[in-house]
């Protein structure tokens, strides 16, 4: 690489590195070697474009009233990390961002003062400072664009008129609170601190029909009502910690009937693929900041929802029995599932047939494929590996529970029906 030679930019004129101006395209190239040094305030009023060849260094404010393209190497020092990209056009059009190499900023302000028509992003961008959301939404090419949050980034001011429609990825072991919407609804999500620097969670919020192939007549049993009308993923991207989940509701996407008794029975659920259902993740709610958080870190990722529960169903620790069980290969009920049985490893799980008989036993159930699946097993059991016939089943469920006010066993006894044709 070119050595960078350090001059100052003032007020918008370029003393190094620019080939030059073209009136007939307004475009502003440069094809050698930039460096806006601290305290430095540059304007360019025209299109950009950084190409191939060029090198930009960003330690001051770099104002871009029209469009950015890069194709060679934006940047900031990383020992300074003063550099501040602002995007403020004035114009009716969108204010793009293209190009086939990634913009690396520290801190970036979106300020398109016509909103209406936002800033379209069609590179890949990475933050490692504070972006701050102003005015305009930004909105993501998925084919061509990405935004990335390095560690220790955060998205700051987000609202209706500023925030990112698209997947926004995060970095890093901090909390994050995702700058994510549709249209003109900032819906955020939050996640908790993960628990390596390398952990890496994506998430993009939906305001049309939550079912998308996935109805919400499939649900658990503790499962009332779902909302419909919009939906979150939440992708786990190299690591396997998992976090806390936080959404939230708002009058303008989230049915009214939701949300009128939030401290009573809302909760976060999410569709399980294995299942082929949605599943409850649990419910703390904020009502003053209408928010839902699960109480535990939620046990698998792709699509989210909120919906109302039926809390006389729900154990202590959130832990949630499906009693049915069809084993005819389509995906739904093929096993006894206990949700979120998994936090509490300390458990047993015993099946007796309609006589009273031992048909099945385990301990920590679920983390080692150990389900009841409509064989007999375990130990002490009759007829091992032996298919059992379709009836009703008697379960008996024993886990040590712990919360602030210590750990106490629960014991939970009922009914299951098995469909084994």
């Amino acid at each position: 690489m070119n050595r960078i030679i350090k001059y100052k930019l003032y007020a918008g004129l370029l003393f190094v590195g620019i080939s030059g101006y073209s009136q007939e395209q307004a475009i502003l190239v440069n094809v050698g070697d930039v460096y806006i040094s601290p305290k430095t305030l540059v304007t360019t009023l025209m299109d950009f474009d950084n190409t191939e060849t060029a090198v930009l260094y960003n330690d001051g404010d770099f104002y871009l009233q029209a469009s950015l393209k890069n194709n060679g190497l934006f940047t900031f020092n990383e020992v300074n990390k003063t550099g501040y990209t602002i995007f403020e056009s004035p114009q009716k059009e969108s204010q793009r961002i293209s190009g086939k190499q990634q913009l690396q900023f520290f801190d970036v302000l979106f300020n398109k003062t016509i909103a209406a028509t936002g800033i379209d992003l069609k590179n890949d961008i990475s933050i490692s400072g504070t972006a701050n959301f102003t005015k305009g939404v930004v909105h993501i090419d998925s084919l061509q664009g990405a935004l990335v949050f390095e560690k220790s980034a955060k998205a700051i001011n987000t609202h209706n008129g500023s925030h990112v429609n698209g997947e926004v990825e995060k970095k890093g072991k901090e909390s994050f609170e995702y700058p994510i919407g549709d249209g003109l609804f900032y819906r955020k999500a939050v996640i908790s601190a993960p628990k390596d620097i390398a952990d890496n969670f994506a998430a993009k919020y939906y305001f049309k029909k939550a079912t998308f192939g996935r109805p919400s007549s499939s649900k658990a049993g503790v499962i009332l009502d779902i909302d419909e009308k919009e939906y979150w993923t939440i992708q786990q991207n190299q690591t396997k910690n998992d976090i806390i989940l936080t959404l939230s509701w708002d009058a303008n996407t989230t049915p009214n009937h939701l949300y009128t008794k939030a401290d009573q029975n809302l909760h976060i659920v999410r569709w399980d693929e294995q299942a082929k259902m949605w599943v409850d993740q649990g419910g703390i709610v904020d009502v003053t900041n209408k928010t839902v958080t699960t109480p535990t870190a939620v046990d698998g990722y792709g699509i989210f929802t909120l919906a109302t529960v039926k809390h006389d169903l729900i154990l202590e620790g959130d832990v949630v029995i499906y009693n049915a069980v069809s084993t005819n290969g389509d995906g739904t009920n093929d096993y006894f599932l206990i949700d979120n049985i998994q936090k509490y490893p300390n458990n047993t799980v015993q099946i007796f047939n309609r006589w009273g008989v031992k048909v099945f036993e385990t301990k920590a159930y679920d983390t080692t494929g150990n389900v009841f699946a409509g064989y007999s097993d375990g130990k002490g059991t009759i007829n091992k590996n032996e298919k059992l016939p379709t009836g009703t089943y008697y379960y008996i469920l024993t886990y040590e529970h712990t919360d602030a006010n210590g750990s106490n066993m629960i014991k939970k006894a009922g009914y299951l029906h098995l469909e084994n044709n």
